[in-house]
């Protein structure tokens, strides 16, 4: 591209992002991060909030697992509840991402803000109790994730059984996950299970006109009941699909509604895919690969494809948890099959080949 191609390009996009722009007051609402300023509280929420009253009324924890599928809402509902909280009790909030910090040692690190490095886990601990205040709320995201190296999961004993008797919050896509817990762990917990339903089609549409009466300047008629319309339809109610395809739709990014909304939902299934590890991607390629795609046939596939990429593969039982993982993420449907005189379970991917394979060759290169 010579000097004057780059220029004209320049021009090109300055005057696209002016365009853009036009339609929009705040591009920050349509962030995943964002938390409005009314979220949508659901029977779910009521009981979270007695819990966390009871508790700084106490000081006597009740830890909770929270449960549900990707974009129900899991994340956003205690972060705004930590600023709720912060203003009307005084109760603090400490939080992690486990994905990001995948070990006992790791998450204790970022939940105290300083370096994994240099500390021995005991030490660790000592000063997690000398520094972190009591009462406080714990929440692990994506708690599931802490490493399979770390499969005591340390951290979660270490702070059911501290006598600052911190409240832990775990939240999780995968509803078989307290069965991994060793025993003593689970006996220490003892949480109170939460399950997270997805959205109904009439919190999408509250949702997604919150989004837009915030964030863009004009609205189509018609166009935010057509977009809940398809979340509740096509994507398991995840409203990130919804919120990401009203952008798109306010600003033209592709030429019809329809086409807005199969664009953002390959964005959400290419960030969930970059996120998915290898263990559960060798799960999706032999179900998309086996024939018959049952369960038990598709596992003699999953573990013969592990062999051959030498990865270790899960055994029937961490094989199957990892099928309800993948199916609260929206990749995967179980549907019950008859076969001869019984009944069984096939897998259905939602996946495309081509997103599977193009997220499979950049990490089994």
């Amino acid at each position: 591209m010579g000097q004057e191609d780059l220029i004209a390009y320049i021009e090109q996009s300055r005057k696209e992002a002016e365009r853009v722009a036009s339609s929009v007051k705040d591009f920050r609402v349509f962030s995943f991060d964002h938390i409005p300023e009314r979220p949508v509280i659901r029977p779910e929420v009521k009981r979270i909030v007695d819990c966390l009253v009871r508790y700084q009324n106490s000081g006597i924890p009740r830890h909770m697992a929270v449960f549900g599928a990707r974009g129900c809402g899991k994340t956003l509902t205690f972060r705004y509840l930590e600023r709720a909280f912060a203003d009307k009790v005084r109760l603090p909030f400490f939080g992690i991402n486990c994905r990001v910090h995948n070990s006992s040692f790791k998450a204790l690190a970022a939940l105290l803000k300083t370096k994994p490095r240099g500390y021995a886990y005991s030490e660790l601990c000592e000063r997690f109790e000398r520094e972190i205040p009591s009462p406080a709320v714990i929440v692990l995201d994506e708690s599931d994730m802490l490493g399979e190296k770390d499969s005591r999961r340390d951290i979660l004993y270490f702070l059911s059984r501290s006598p600052k008797r911190y409240l832990v919050v775990l939240l999780s896509n995968n509803h078989r996950y307290l069965k991994n817990l060793d025993e003593s762990t689970r006996s220490s917990l003892q949480p109170e299970v939460i399950p997270f339903r997805t959205y109904s089609a009439q919190e999408i549409l509250d949702i997604l006109k919150d989004r837009a009466e915030t964030g863009l300047k004009v609205v189509e008629p018609g166009l935010i009941e057509e977009i809940a319309a398809m979340t509740a339809k096509n994507t398991n109610s995840d409203v990130r699909v919804g919120i990401k395809a009203l952008l798109y739709a306010a600003t033209n990014e592709a030429g019809t509604v329809e086409e807005c909304f199969s664009k953002a939902r390959e964005d959400i299934i290419k960030d969930v895919l970059a996120d998915t590890n290898e263990k559960a991607l060798l799960i999706l390629k032999a179900a998309q690969e086996e024939p018959t795609r049952l369960v038990k046939t598709v596992y003699q596939h999953y573990v013969d494809l592990s062999r051959n990429y030498k990865e270790e593969p899960y055994g029937y039982t961490q094989f199957y948890s990892t099928l309800g993982y993948l199916a609260s993420l929206g990749l995967i449907l179980m549907v019950s099959a008859k076969v001869d005189r019984t009944f069984t379970n096939r897998i259905e991917p939602l996946v495309s080949p081509d997103e599977l394979n193009a997220v499979f060759a950049q990490r089994f290169q």
